[in-house]
């Protein structure tokens, strides 16, 4: 019965067991580039800000304590609440993979703990190990269970594991009681080995970490002893000579030494098994690559064991070294002038491959084993191996006596894979018409011999041939026996064409027919057809297979990586090397073969989603190597646009013909067409490559070059703006507008060359720019507010990161995280309120001291033309997050004073003296300085947030401004129909009754939110009507409002000459009227109308208790009376509030004695 049938339960419970572990591997290893960057503590800020939350497994020694000390410290609490809130799906990601490690091991033990207690009937531990496919599976499945413990360790290193692991137990204290927990800890708590360069290898180390959970003796024995001594997949029928034995055992090889950690007293105390063991698997080389390309140099990682190390100094000796590095530096040298002549064009046909199939096959495979050789042994060491001085001795002797540079090792490779790919191509269109070319041979020799039997009838004319009937018979009859032979039935048709051809040897000298030249002719070419059919019976599907075993390139997946330079070197020189770089990625797709071949028998879902990763990792590395090209384009392009920029001088509409040769300028022409034409070789070198199947994943070389275009188009862009938007701490204006005007001339530069380039590598220029440009602001803009967001949004979760075109992100240079944040913050800065004045009547901001203009239109036309719209609705957005933030605060605040009882105690008292604001107050001065007294400390914060808010509004507004200006010249046609829907959509909301049934659909949802972004982008928005944050109603908040406003307003005066602006009374002061007031506009707007109506009620009744005063008392009016006023203009002005509320609670008498003042 078959091992791996679907009826072996036996073969199925392992071969699922296996597949399930090359999955898990393969998530963790996508999970690497997932954990969150905080938990790693690698910056001092990051440890001061988490070390006392993200903790270790000292955790579990007092539980209690560090619980109590994070709940009772607000900013510890504060951190935890946003680290649970913004990990918790990774972390339980984490958890899950970090679980599916412990329990493989389990499983894999209660599995043979059935098959020695009988569960699997006619099937035993020894059996197993008898069956071919056992064999491999269970060896397979120890292996597994190995490298998954040293991945583990190399990529999370162990502080990394315990933090992740203890948040898990903190924030899924419910869930994690329902797993195995406690065992995953102990599996995989800290080992103490570390990547770090300074870092020293533990003690008994990694044998300890596998010993966590332990297995059967019998069974690691068994698995030892199987992969010591047999070739388990059978590789060595690919590999048949002796010298090459090492190659056809790797696999294996690799396998065992991962597996002897199980068993660590082998490599300690018993010297003759070692022996055996590196005389089989290890006898010419001693760096190995174990699961896809982890390299392992055996001269350090078996240091620290005596039998290992004595068994290896046996062999690994340096005269044996250099012997072999001489060796494999001739072979190169040979081998690479022999490939070049086959990759000549015409050179390898399909006649040539069929006809020296085995010459090829044994070429391919020592130009394999000695790439395989030069490559490992000359690898870069790791900075742990480097301190091992044997290890590091043996490597710089190979580099010196294999007497060959690296770049000749990537020739060699190269050449081979181009070799690889054009035998697999030519066998496969030989065994896909093999049947029909065999019957063409077969006609053609059977033709040509009932011609020669024709022949000799005497008949035929012009072949002076004499009749001879016994011949004629002959020949008749090897017709027939030709025409006889069956493709169906190669065992007796192989040996009866070669008893064929022996016959026409034969014939030949018997009856001295080589005297006659047609005869003779006929002969050697149906001798030749009859060949022709022995070599194409002997094309068979195990030449393919052969190929792939001996092509197999999975030692390099991550070694490749130090072949780039030379890569992207060679490719620089000649674009057309892309050719061969295809033929190499496809090679280096054989190493997705091992993993996926065991999920592939198993029918495991896990197939696409493993697929998909390795085939990104791979696609990934091309898109690395081939972006040499873009980076080279824009090179090329930066010099073209200099020189059309700076050297290029502009033709006249008319010109003198004497001045034409000045204008001319041919050489700058010329190196212009000589810059043109190398852009437009580099782009066929790229297209070239045909569209390829890498894994599962489609390549297409113009996709592959537009892609390439915009990583090289995002890195350039997201690296001006970075670099041009620093600002230093007390810079002055000027500098943030001179600052614009280089970024602008930067954005313009980028986009003359897209301009220039388009037409020669059809691409669409002005599209790329436009996306790339919009989703690099967007991004920028999203992760600056998530500084204001508790749930905030991962890198990898960004709708506008991407990993095939990844926006670069820099190391923050202040508080901001980006350059949006950077640029918004020094916005504020020079418009800062307690420097500035705003005149809004010329919408520009003056230097309080020296009265010199700021900023101004002008400003805010820069910016648009640095970063476009995306720039501007950016900055918009996100002066709303800080709005909403003051608000919040503000808010807290508010809730905190209508909650004190001595605040509430106030406001009662106060809305029983002023009743319900209709009657007016006597001795108003009196009244109202005792009511605003209480307030006195509290003011001063509530004007620096007013002023704030009004800020950010005041500049949100130009920005609206900008869009809205930029909008109606670019999409009249867009803005034109954006105002007729709003108009539309508002005219529908204001037409139904207040209590119709809300209309909460879908569809209504999407068009508002789809609505409201498209009028944003446009400006077409009223930053002063927009609501923030939802408040709730409170019976005193128009007079709390009523008060602040009354308190803080003496601080102001209005300035005739400046459009009555309020400006500071006192002239230095640190305050500005217009900000004050639409901040104290935009909160109002917050609250219910109601409010409003009270806040401008009191105002009256104020106004008119002012006024009656006065003119009873032949006094004045005073000078917080005609603020008022204009400050009840302002409102009308700025739209928050309205004529009939004014004219309702202020008599026009009122207005006007105080406008007389």
């Amino acid at each position: 019965m078959d091992f791996l049938g679907e009826n072996n339960s036996c073969g199925q419970a392992v071969l699922r067991l296996v597949s399930r572990g090359n999955a898990i591997i393969a998530e963790l290893l996508r999970l690497v580039d997932y954990v969150p960057p905080v938990y790693k503590l690698e910056t001092r800020q990051e440890q001061m800000q988490y070390a006392e939350v993200l903790l270790d497994f000292s955790y579990f020694k007092s539980v209690e304590m560090h619980e109590r000390r994070i709940e009772n410290t607000n900013g510890l609490q504060e951190v935890d609440l946003d680290l649970r809130e913004n990990n918790l799906d990774i972390l339980r990601r984490f958890y899950l993979v970090f679980e599916s490690v412990h329990k493989y091991a389990v499983d894999l033990n209660r599995f043979i703990e059935d098959l020695e207690d009988g569960v699997f009937i006619q099937q035993s531990l020894e059996s197993v190990f008898m069956n071919s496919d056992g064999k491999q599976l269970m060896c397979e499945s120890l292996y597994l269970y190995g490298m998954m413990l040293l991945i583990v360790d190399l990529k999370y290193e162990g502080a990394l594991r315990e933090r992740l692991l203890v948040a898990y137990y903190r924030y899924c204290a419910d869930t994690s009681r329902e797993t195995n927990i406690d065992e995953v800890c102990t599996l995989l708590r800290s080992t103490g080995a570390s990547s770090l360069p300074t870092a020293k290898r533990p003690a008994n180390y990694p044998e300890d970490y596998f010993r966590r959970i332990r297995f059967r003796p019998q069974f690691i024995s068994m698995v030892v002893g199987r992969l010591r001594s047999d070739d388990i997949y059978h590789r060595s029928l690919a590999f048949p000579l002796p010298e090459h034995r090492s190659t056809a055992l790797s696999t294996q090889a690799a396998m065992l030494y991962v597996v002897l950690y199980f068993d660590p007293d082998t490599l300690y105390n018993q010297p003759a098994t070692m022996r055996e063991i590196v005389d089989k698997h290890f006898a010419d080389n001693w760096v190995v690559s174990t699961y896809m390309g982890n390299l392992v140099n055996l001269l350090d990682a078996w240091e620290p064991y005596r039998a290992a190390r004595g068994a290896l100094a046996n062999t690994i000796d340096v005269n044996v070294v250099k012997t072999w590095a001489n060796s494999c530096g001739v072979k190169l040298g040979k081998t690479n002038g022999i490939l070049q002549n086959l990759l000549k064009e015409g050179s390898l046909t399909e006649e040539n491959a069929v006809t020296n199939v085995n010459k090829l096959l044994n070429l391919v495979r020592e130009c394999n084993v000695t790439v395989r050789w030069l490559m490992l042994h000359t690898a870069p060491l790791t900075s742990a191996v480097e301190a091992n001085k044997r290890a590091k001795a043996m490597r710089d002797l190979v580099m010196a006596e294999m007497r060959c540079r690296p770049v000749d090792v990537f020739e060699l490779l190269l050449n081979t894979a181009q070799l690889e790919l054009k035998l697999k191509e030519l066998y496969k269109v030989v065994l896909a018409g093999k049947t029909d070319k065999w019957i063409v041979f077969k006609k053609e020799a059977s033709g040509r011999l009932q011609d020669l039997a024709d022949a000799f009838t005497g008949g035929m004319p012009l072949t002076r041939i004499e009749k001879n009937e016994k011949l004629q018979n002959w020949f008749a009859d090897m017709a027939k026996q030709v025409n006889n032979l069956n493709f169906e039935d190669l065992v007796l048709a192989g040996p009866r064409i070669i008893q064929l051809i022996q016959a026409l040897e034969e014939v030949q000298a018997f009856h001295q027919l080589e005297s006659n030249i047609q005869v003779k002719q006929f002969i050697m070419e149906t001798q030749d057809y009859l060949h022709k059919m022995i070599k194409m019976a002997n094309t068979k599907e195990d030449i393919l297979i052969n190929l792939d075993v001996v092509g197999d390139l999975s030692y390099a997946w991550q070694l490749i990586d130090s072949y780039t330079k030379q890569m992207q070197d060679g490719i620089k020189e000649n674009p057309s090397l892309v050719i061969k770089l295809r033929a190499t990625f496809l090679k280096m797709a054989s190493a997705m073969d091992h993993p996926l071949l065991r999920i592939l028998q198993a029918n495991s879902n896990d197939l696409e989603s493993v697929s998909r990763y390795y085939s990104g990792e791979l696609v990934a590395y091309v898109r690395k190597v081939l972006q040499i090209i873009p980076e080279t384009l824009f090179n090329l392009l930066a010099r073209i646009v200099d020189i059309q920029t700076n050297k290029l001088r502009e033709l006249p509409t008319r010109l003198d013909k004497d001045k034409m040769k000045d204008f001319a300028q041919l050489d700058e022409r010329l190196e212009v067409a000589r810059l043109t034409h190398a852009i437009s070789v580099f782009t066929e070198g790229i297209l070239q490559m045909k569209t390829t199947l890498v894994g599962i994943i489609k390549i297409d070389p113009k996709q592959l070059l537009e892609d390439g275009i915009r990583k090289e188009l995002v890195r350039l862009v997201a690296l001006a703006l970075h670099n041009d938007c620093m600002f230093p701490p007390k810079s002055k204006s000027t500098d943030f507008v001179q600052r614009l005007e280089i970024l602008g001339a930067k954005m313009d530069g980028f986009r003359r060359s897209f301009e220039y380039i388009q037409d020669y590598i059809e691409i669409y220029g002005l599209k790329i720019w436009q996306e790339e440009t919009s989703r690099i602001i967007n991004f920028s803009v999203e992760q600056e507010c998530n500084v204001f967001l508790r749930n905030k949004i991962p890198e990898w979760e960004s709708v506008y990161q991407s990993r095939t075109i990844p926006i670069p992100k820099f190391p923050p240079v202040d508080i901001s995280v980006s350059f949006i944040g950077r640029l918004a913050r020094e916005l504020v800065r020079i418009t800062d309120p307690k420097v500035t004045v705003y005149i809004d009547q010329i919408t520009s901001w003056f230097d309080v001291r020296t009265r010199q203009e700021l900023v101004n239109i002008t400003v805010f036309r820069k910016l648009q033309h640095a970063l476009g719209a995306p720039g501007v609705a950016g900055l918009d957005r996100l002066y709303s997050f800080m709005i909403v933030r003051e608000l919040q605060s503000l808010q807290r605040t508010l809730d905190d004073l209508l909650r004190d009882k001595t605040w509430i105690a106030h406001y009662q008292a106060l809305a029983k003296a002023i009743g319900m604001g209709q009657s007016s107050i006597a001795q108003p001065a009196k009244f109202y300085t005792q009511a605003t007294s209480k307030g006195a400390k509290l003011w001063p914060f509530m004007l620096e947030t007013f002023q704030k808010i009004g800020q950010l509004q005041l500049l949100r507004r130009q920005l609206a401004y900008e869009l809205r200006t930029v909008s109606r010249f670019d999409s009249k046609h867009l803005v034109a129909a954006l105002e007729t829907l709003n108009e539309a959509v508002l005219t529908d909301i204001k037409s139904k009754p207040l209590d119709a049934p809300r209309d909460d659909g879908k569809e209504q949802s999407f068009l508002m939110y789809e609505l409201a972004e498209y009028l944003q982008w446009t400006g077409l928005t009223e930053p002063l009507s927009q609501i923030y944050v939802g408040t709730r109603k409170d019976s005193y908040l128009g007079l709390a409002m009523f008060l602040s406003f009354l308190g803080i307003c003496n601080t102001f005066i209005p300035a005739p000459n400046l459009g009555n602006t309020l400006v500071p009374r006192r002239r230095y002061d640190p305050v500005d009227g217009t900000p004050f007031l639409v901040g104290f506009v935009t909160v109002m707007k917050q609250f219910h109308a109601d409010d409003t109506r009270q806040v401008v009620q009191l105002i009256g009744q104020y106004l008119r208790s002012v006024v009656e005063t006065a003119k009873a008392t032949n006094g004045d009016f005073g000078p917080d009376a005609a603020t008022l006023v204009v400050s009840l203009q302002w409102m009308l002005l700025y739209g928050a509030i309205s004529k009939d509320v004014v004219a309702s609670y202020v008599p026009g008498y009122v207005i006007r004695a105080l406008q007389t003042v």
